[in-house]
């Protein structure tokens, strides 16, 4: 072979290092992974937009329309506030809120410090039962205390002549309901503290009352705040409890309800759905920026509170925890036994007949059937969706505007209640000149809304895993060039599996106990588990309704109970590598 033949071609001076036939492709790959990237991002926002803006634009159009079709700008606005039985509801909503929050806060708060503040047994369990009514259906709350208080009740005699079919009934079951969603925060609020200003304190001979004002309660304001604004924004939205309990006592959830169902006067629906959503908006932007003020309660040099055994205090706080704890597991028992009871109070006798669904509504199973299958689709298709939107928005670097609008998007659900955004869907899903309106009153509708109403605090979840990851494995992907869906794939998603499994969890759940996002949205062959709680309450079944509400609750308890099981097993060695070797 000759020498002109076996040597390679001479690079010309100014020419690239690497052949123009490698570098194509590389810029090529390039230029397609971003592509994709913009692509996906914009496919995410979109769906963000039909699912979440766009109804909630509905709504709002809706609320300017004449009941008679046209437009009618802010007259509906005006008979609102006209018509005092309206303002009413209102009103009863705002005074029930502000109650039960007065009542929530202080209790929650002592059952948190006591679980993380004292040394006393039993820490586990007094948790889990003062979460309890999370895996439940909210009308639960109010059917035991029907049960309990109620004219036939156990302690009827406690009300000294008051009816719990109304404002009484509607706090305290609103408190039940509330109490495990302010004590999480709460528990979070006590569990980030310094235990040096602690020792400090004990140095400086400070008594203990004065630490507890000067360093417990700074430290936990923000918590305390949180967790407020919290229990205030469910209470003014829940459907379930005034439903089951508030007899003829009118609140903004029921109110709406009986506009659209009762009279078929949409636009007035409208109006009453944004009426809730300010109440609820007005706390989410107050405790956003509440948080943007907080500061760091822990540092690098921080050393974790533990607390040190005192005998006094840890029985006190004990006897307190499981007073507590007590009676939130009894009111929700006496639910559950009572679903067993042949004739209550009169025939203590057990019996399932409660359980034949089929002699109380004429669907029988087939609502728990729907919610099981609605609320499996909502975990293993909403898990994958807000788990790969949080990874679009958090780290990838591309689109930035694109990125921004679906951020937003995703944290709107939070400020939006879920019988207004059913409001939203009803209007916008149901619209004859939109062609999706195939999909109104199919549990596809149902799955979709129960996932927008979710989203944020999925997405919150999502993105706070991914944000732990340092961001050393995407720019060592990049250098290699590696696609960033090779990263997801085998990087990011085996690290976060635990928060994945958590978010399955957690959808699964919701979907199962939810009652206001999707009263308006059953069509006759989809109806949910928790709409034929109330259709069994209305017809008198009481029973009945109890025995379903105990079905859901042993689901989502089983489902919660499966992913304890999957953590100890499959993700425990899956996660083997988290594990130092002594």
């Amino acid at each position: 072979m000759s020498a002109a033949t076996s040597e390679s071609p001479r690079v010309a001076e100014g020419a690239p290092a690497i052949p123009l036939p490698v570098v194509l492709p590389r810029a090529v790959r390039r230029l397609s992974e971003r592509a994709v990237a913009t692509g996906l991002i914009a496919l995410m926002g979109g769906l963000l937009v039909l699912i979440i803006a766009l109804p909630l634009g509905a709504l709002l159009i809706k609320s300017l329309e004449a009941p008679s079709g046209g437009l009618a700008g802010l007259d509906n606005f005006r008979t609102y506030f006209a018509t005092p039985t309206l303002v009413e509801a209102l009103t009863n909503s705002l005074t029930i809120a502000a109650l039960c929050v007065m009542i929530v806060l202080p209790l929650a708060f002592g059952y948190a410090y006591a679980l993380t503040r004292t040394a006393m047994w039993f820490k586990g369990l007094l948790l889990a039962a003062a979460l309890l009514p999370i895996f439940a259906p909210s009308l639960l709350s109010g059917i035991a205390l029907t049960y309990i208080l109620g004219n036939q009740g156990l302690l009827r005699g406690l009300l000294m002549g008051h009816s719990v079919y109304g404002p009484i009934g509607i706090v305290v079951a609103e408190c039940l309901y509330a109490f495990p969603h302010a004590l999480i925060i709460l528990i979070t609020a006590l569990s980030l503290s310094d235990g040096r200003l602690y020792e400090a304190a004990a140095a400086m001979g400070t008594s203990r009352l004065r630490t507890f004002a000067t360093v417990t309660l700074p430290g936990a304001r923000y918590g305390l705040v949180s967790a407020a604004f919290v229990v205030f924004t469910l209470v003014v939205t829940d459907f379930g409890i005034p439903k089951v309990i508030g007899g003829q006592y009118a609140v903004l959830a029921t109110d709406a309800y009986r506009q659209v169902v009762g009279q078929q006067n949409f636009p007035m629906g409208a109006v009453v759905g944004l009426l809730m959503l300010v109440p609820a908006v007005i706390a989410f932007g107050v405790d956003r920026v509440i948080q943007r003020r907080q500061t760091s309660l822990l540092s690098a040099r921080s050393v974790p509170y533990e607390p040190k055994p005192r005998r006094g205090r840890d029985q006190a706080f004990l006897a307190y925890a499981v007073l507590v704890a007590g009676v939130i597991v009894a009111t929700y028992g006496v639910a559950v036994w009572a679903s067993f009871i042949r004739y209550w109070p009169y025939n203590l006798a057990l019996t399932l007949d409660h359980y034949d669904f089929g002699a109380a509504d004429a669907d029988g199973w087939s609502p728990y059937w729907n919610s099981l299958i609605m609320a499996a689709s909502v975990a293993a298709i909403g898990t994958a969706l807000v788990f790969c939107g949080a990874y679009l928005i958090e780290k990838l670097r591309t689109f930035a505007a694109g990125r921004m609008l679906a951020q937003f998007l995703a944290m709107l659900p939070l400020a939006v209640p879920g019988l207004v955004l059913g409001l939203g869907y009803v209007f916008f899903f149901n619209a004859p000149w939109n062609p999706l309106n195939v999909l109104y009153g199919t549990l596809v509708l149902l799955a979709i809304n129960t996932l927008a109403h979710y989203y944020t605090v999925a997405h919150v979840t999502a993105a706070t895993a991914l944000k732990q990851i340092d961001p050393e494995f995407e720019a060592v992907s990049a250098s290699l060039k590696v696609p960033f869906w090779q990263t997801f794939t085998r990087v990011s998603l085996p690290i976060c599996l635990p928060t994945v499994l958590e978010l399955a969890a957690y959808l699964f759940v919701n979907a199962m106990t939810t009652v206001s996002a999707v009263i308006f949205l059953y069509g006759a062959d989809t109806k949910l588990a928790s709409i034929a709680i109330v259709h069994m309450d209305e017809a008198g079944a009481t029973a009945s309704a109890a025995a379903m509400a105990s079905v859901i609750m042993a689901t989502a308890l089983g489902a919660r109970l499966i992913l304890v099981l999957v953590n100890r097993g499959v993700v425990h060695r899956l996660q083997r590598w988290r594990r130092r070797e002594a």
